[in-house]
C-alpha cells in the first residue's frame, strides 16, 4: 500500500494559481450571487451549496446568437418560466430585466457567434435536500462556443437508433431540469453505438425523444407528426416546425400536420424521419436502426423546413433580438 500523502490547505490567492490555464471557449458569465459579468473563465464558478450543483435542482434553456443575434429569444424565455413555475422555483428576476442582462452578457463575451446557457437555480444555503432551506434563487448566463457559427446547407442526413435509457416520467419529461443524467446516458449511448442520436421509447413502444432533440416523422400520404408533448420537452425548434408545417398544410404540400403518438411501424415507413433541435435546426434521418428511411436521402419537407427556419434567423426577422449593433 502507497505511503498517504498530505493535502495542503491553501488559501484564495494560492488555489486560483493552481487552477488549470486551460481555454474552455467559455466568453463571458454572469451570476446573479454577485450580479456582474466575467471574463475570466477561471472565475466562472457556482457555488458548491448552489441546489442545482449537487440536487440538481434547477432548471436551464441554451439557445443561440449567430451573427451578432439571438434566435428565438422569448420563447426560451417562456418556457423558462412555465418550468420554474411547475416546480416551484420562484423567478430570480421579471423576465425583461433577465433579457436585459442576457444581451449585455453575450456582448461582454465580444463573439457574434456564440450559444448561450440560461440558468435558474433554487439557490444556495443547504447541502441537504430541503428546498426551502436555500436562501433565494440564482440565475446564472454562460456564453460559449458555437462550433457552426451559421445554420448551415442540410446535411446528408443522421443516424438514429432507439434508446434502452427509459423515458422520462410526468414533469420530469415536460420541465427542463437540471438533472440530465438520463440525457448525458442518451449522448454516451449513441457515440458508443456509432450512430449521431438515439430517441426513446415510451411505455407502449410510441417514439419519445433524443437527448437533447426531438423527433418527428412525414409519412407516405404526407402527414407529419411529432409525439404528443405530455411525454417529451417541448422543444421550441419542434414547435416552430410545427408552426412551419400548418403553413405547408394551407399549401397543400402537407395532408395532416399534428402531435400524435408515432409507433415503430410508422417510422420504419416514413418516407421521412426528421430530427429537431438547437443546434441541428431541422436535419435529416436518412437511417433509423441501421435501416433506410424511405429512399435513404434526405427528403422535400425536411428541405422545405430547413429553408423557413433559416429565413427566421436573417437580420431582419422579428425573432431575433439584437446584441451587437
Amino acid at each position: 500500500m502507497s505511503a498517504k500523502t498530505k493535502k495542503e490547505v491553501v488559501g484564495r490567492d494560492e488555489w486560483m494559481a493552481r487552477l488549470p490555464n486551460t481555454d474552455k471557449k467559455l466568453y463571458a458569465m454572469y451570476s446573479s450571487v454577485v450580479d456582474c459579468i466575467v471574463t475570466d473563465q477561471s472565475l466562472m464558478a457556482v457555488p458548491v451549496d448552489d441546489h442545482m450543483v449537487h440536487r440538481g435542482d434547477g432548471v436551464f434553456e441554451s439557445f443561440k446568437c449567430m451573427d451578432g443575434n439571438i434566435y428565438n429569444l422569448q420563447d426560451h424565455l417562456a418556457r423558462l418560466e412555465r418550468s420554474c413555475g411547475t416546480i416551484g422555483i420562484e423567478l430570480p428576476v421579471a423576465m425583461d430585466a433577465m433579457a436585459d442582462i442576457i444581451v449585455q452578457t453575450v456582448l461582454a463575451g465580444g463573439k457574434r457567434n456564440a450559444l448561450v446557457r440560461l440558468l435558474v437555480s433554487r439557490g444556495q444555503g443547504t447541502m441537504g435536500i430541503n428546498p426551502y432551506d436555500c436562501f433565494r434563487s440564482e440565475f446564472y448566463v454562460v456564453v460559449y462556443e458555437l462550433k457552426h457559427a451559421c445554420i448551415e446547407a442540410l446535411p446528408e442526413g443522421v443516424s438514429v437508433a432507439i434508446s434502452k435509457v427509459p423515458i422520462k416520467p410526468g414533469i420530469f419529461a415536460q420541465v427542463k431540469t437540471c438533472n440530465y443524467l438520463p440525457n448525458v446516458l442518451m449522448k454516451k449511448e449513441a457515440v458508443d453505438l456509432g450512430v449521431d442520436f438515439t430517441v426513446t421509447l415510451d411505455e407502449n413502444r410510441f417514439l419519445g425523444e433524443g437527448a437533447t432533440e426531438n423527433i418527428g416523422i412525414v409519412t407516405r400520404g404526407k402527414e407529419l407528426f411529432m409525439p404528443p408533448p405530455e411525454r417529451v420537452l417541448a422543444g421550441t425548434t419542434a414547435k416552430r416546425a410545427m408552426e412551419f408545417a400548418q403553413q405547408l398544410k394551407a399549401e397543400r404540400v402537407l395532408t395532416t400536420a399534428e402531435f400524435r403518438p408515432i409507433n415503430l411501424g410508422a417510422v420504419r415507413s416514413a418516407a421521412e424521419v426528421h430530427i429537431y433541435g438547437t443546434t441541428p435546426n431541422v436535419t435529416p434521418v436518412t437511417k433509423f436502426e441501421g435501416n433506410p428511411v424511405g429512399n435513404g436521402k434526405p427528403g422535400p419537407i425536411a428541405q422545405r423546413l430547413f429553408d423557413m427556419l433559416k429565413e427566421e434567423m436573417v437580420p431582419d426577422s422579428s425573432r431575433l433580438t439584437n446584441v451587437f449593433d
